[in-house]
Parts: structure tokens; C-alpha cells; sequence
């Protein structure tokens, strides 16, 4: 099956070092230190953009615990990492996760626009609130910030980061030696906002790169996670589960986005993918099988309650109904918190079920190569997702995907065979944001 070429899947490649959940890093193909590795982070960046991926994406958390996921225990920092990539590659786009909730806009905004020039157009930041409350506690604060009160501090924290990206017009640099005239001071501006959560003067000392701003990326699922990514979300990573989930969210979000006179198009939904790639569908699930008689339940109950807080689910009897956590404030991952409660409330799953669900692979995307491509065109073409993320750490899966399953993707006209961009707005298929003051200045001019 051919498609035209004006839509085409859009691929992130999540480098997770020793893996996502619990288990992986006992893979005996797998590094043990590949969180902290530079040389496995180039090597599979590098791999990814031979494979012309659009992008590396980084997760990242300020908060951990003695159980938390084996990656988060010991990993690098995202922003430092991405700029030691930046210099190691030449096309793909650079995503890194920062949170608004114990950052500062200016410092933010400098740092990006920095790995942005460093690149030259290719890094995005993905914008979250951060879920887990016990960060407050490793920035200086007693108690986390309201849910409510995080989405909104995350708008205004976008807004003003946008603004400081503006700083300079495009032209606004003539270094005329001659002359003697470095900077045109009329094209150096000066944001000073005043707002509810924020007061930043400005300007940042530090140009627009060849993609004006940087790429904005977004993944929460909750109605304020919503609100938020249909306000700034130029592409989103979200965790929604099953097929009808993530086709209900993919029209919301675009819907909401629309509403506020935005261009859908614009916004690049990518859930997460896990991939379980074999010769045949047999082979797959019988992988899939063994993982599962391989899982610790006391380490699946603490991610469970990852989403809670880092709730303790062990307090509950194993198998009677999924406990009654209402009296949570859901005040961590929100969105996450309630699909699992609604999950559980629809299944009638005990807490054993449910902490067993939360761990399985997405059946669709385990198989052949054929299956894994069957199942990404039905999400592609079914408006459930314009892409993905691939997870990546185990080293014969991601060449898997990139030699047998991409290949397939390629042939019905899916994939790219080649880059057609060098930043990360072209890879996605973004405008270059004109400048807000410059903009200002040519209608005040009219």
C-alpha cells in the first residue's frame, strides 16, 4: 500500500542506555554502564541517523529513590549529553527533557539556544512539569507544586522562553569592521515580562539559530496536559495505551489546538514504542513470555506506584480488587495515576493483574517485521499517531528495526530514504517562527 508523500511517519530514537523499566540492564548484549557511556550514546545516534530518524530524544527526572528504573539511578545529564551528540552528528534532531517546576526561564532559554547555534537548528526541549513530588524536596521547597499550579507556571515558563529566544532580529548583527558597528542596537529587544509566576527582563545575550527556536515538544495526557500541549506543543511523546486511547487523544489534542487557531498539522504526536522484533509472531511471544515469567513482582509494584508518588502498593492484598486510592491527591503523574485507576475500575483486575498489565509489551508491535510494520502503518494511517518513539537499548533490536522493519516501512512509501533537512523544524515539517518583535515592528510600520 502506497501513500502520498505529503504525510509520512516521523521517528524518534529514545536512547534509554540500560532500559526503560526495571529489567533490562541483565541483558547480557547490554552495557552495564550505558546510561553513563557517551561512547554508547554517539554510537547509537549515530546509527540512528544513518537509519535518518528524526530526531534522539532523552527522558529525563530530578527525583529518584533506591527502586527507581536502573537508567534513572545513573544516567547523564540531557543537556550536556545532546551537545557532545551535536558535535558528533550532522542531521538528526536533539530533544532533552526539562522541567518547569525547578528551573528558571532565562537560564532555560540560554540553554537551549545554545545547543540550538551548537547544532545549528536541530534541538528541541520536551516541556514537563515534573510527576514526582519528592523533587520539591531536592530544590530548596517542602512541598510540590499543585498540579493545577504546575501546567499554569508551565505556559507562562514557555511564553517567556519563546520570548527570550526573540531577542534578536535576524539582522540584527551587521559586524561592520569598517564601520565600527557590531550590533544594530534597534534589533536587540528587550522582553520585560511581568506575570503571575515570572518577572524576566531580558534580552538573552544570544542570536536565533538557522530554525529561528527551537523545536517544543510536550507529553502530558491529563485535561491540563492537554490544555498545555494544544497552547505550546509543536510535537508530543505521550504515554497513552492501546490503539482507540491513542486515536482519542491525537484528535483531542489537534482539536484543542485548532480551537486556539493553530495549525493541527504542527503538532507531531509520538507515542513511545517498544518494539519485540523476531523471525515470526511465535518467536516474538514466546520472548514475550519468558520476560514475563522473568518479572519481580515487589519491582513491578514499586513502578506501579511510580505514577502514585511512589505509592506503596505493597501495604494491599495481592489478589482482591485494585485498591481504592482515591484519597491520593493524584498530585504526580495525573494522567498516568487515573488510566491505570480506570484500567483496573474497567477490568475488575486485582492489584496483582494490574501491577502485571502495567509491564506487558504492547501486543500490536510484537512479531515478525511484517507484524511490527502492519501494526505502525494501522496507527499511522488510523490517526492514532503521525510516528514514534523507538525505546532503544538492547543493540540486536534496534538493528532489527533499522535493517528488516524500516525497509518494509520504506517500500509502501511510509519512511524516508533520505534527509531532506538538516534541522529538526524541517524534519517535522515546522515553519521557521517569525520573530515577535520584528514581526510587531513591520505591522506597526504598515
Amino acid at each position: 500500500m502506497t501513500h502520498s508523500a505529503h504525510r509520512q511517519l516521523k521517528l524518534g530514537a529514545v536512547l534509554v542506555g540500560v532500559g526503560n523499566d526495571q529489567f533490562g540492564w541483565r541483558d547480557p548484549e547490554l552495557k552495564g554502564d550505558a546510561s553513563v557511556d557517551i561512547d554508547w550514546f554517539i554510537e547509537n545516534a549515530r546509527l540512528a541517523e544513518a537509519a535518518k530518524f528524526d530526531f534522539v530524544f532523552l527522558v529525563d527526572s530530578p527525583f529518584i529513590t533506591p527502586d527507581t528504573t536502573p537508567h534513572f539511578l545513573n544516567r547523564l545529564e540531557p543537556l550536556t549529553l545532546l551537545s557532545a551528540l551535536a558535535v558528533s552528528t550532522s542531521k538528526i534532531g536533539l530533544i532533552a527533557t526539562l522541567t518547569t517546576s525547578y528551573w528558571e526561564p532565562y537560564n532555560v532559554a540560554r540553554q537551549f539556544a545554545s545547543l540550538d547555534n551548537i547544532s545549528h537548528g536541530r534541538a528541541g526541549w520536551n516541556v514537563v512539569t515534573t510527576g514526582l513530588e519528592g523533587a520539591s524536596r531536592n530544590y530548596g521547597r517542602e512541598e510540590h507544586f499543585d498540579h493545577a499550579v504546575r501546567y499554569a507556571r508551565a505556559k507562562e515558563f514557555v511564553q517567556v522562553v519563546q520570548g527570550l529566544w526573540d531577542s534578536y532580529e535576524d539582522d540584527a548583527f551587521p559586524r561592520d569592521k569598517e564601520a565600527g558597528v557590531f550590533l544594530d542596537k534597534s534589533k536587540q529587544h528587550a522582553l520585560n515580562h511581568k506575570g503571575e509566576h515570572f518577572s524576566v527582563a531580558g534580552p538573552l545575550a544570544l542570536s536565533r539559530s538557522k530554525q529561528g527556536q527551537p523545536v517544543i515538544f510536550q507529553a502530558g495526557i491529563s485535561g491540563e496536559g492537554r490544555n498545555l500541549a494544544a497552547h505550546v506543543a509543536e510535537g508530543l511523546f505521550a504515554g497513552v495505551e492501546g490503539f482507540e486511547g491513542a486515536q482519542e487523544y491525537y484528535a483531542d489534542v489537534k482539536a484543542r489546538a485548532a480551537a486556539l487557531g493553530r495549525n493541527p498539522d504542527h503538532i507531531t504526536v509520538v507515542p513511545g514504542l517498544t518494539a519485540v522484533i523476531e523471525d515470526t509472531d511465535e518467536e516474538a511471544y514466546a520472548r514475550v513470555a519468558i520476560h514475563q515469567e522473568q518479572l519481580d513482582l515487589g519491582k513491578l509494584l514499586v513502578a506501579l506506584g511510580r505514577a502514585f508518588g511512589y505509592h506503596d502498593f505493597s501495604q494491599y492484598p495481592l489478589d482482591e480488587p485494585f485498591p481504592d486510592v482515591s484519597k491520593l491527591s493524584l498530585n504526580s503523574y495525573k494522567g498516568h495515576a487515573e488510566s491505570i485507576v480506570k484500567r483496573a475500575r474497567d477490568g475488575n483486575l486485582t492489584l496483582r493483574q494490574a501491577a502485571y498489565q502495567l509491564a506487558e509489551r504492547r501486543s500490536g508491535f510484537v512479531g515478525s517485521p511484517k507484524t511490527v510494520a502492519d501494526e505502525i502503518e494501522r496507527w499511522f494511517v488510523g490517526r492514532a499517531a503521525d510516528g514514534f518513539n523507538l525505546m532503544i537499548s538492547r543493540p540486536s533490536d534496534f538493528k532489527k528495526f533499522r535493517e528488516q522493519v524500516l525497509p518494509i516501512l520504506q517500500e509502501r512509501g511510509l519512511f524516508k530514504t533520505e534527509y531532506e533537512h538538516d534541522t529538526l523544524r524541517g524534519h517535522l515539517g515546522l515553519p521557521i517562527p517569525a520573530n515577535r518583535f520584528a514581526s510587531r515592528l513591520a505591522i506597526a510600520a504598515e
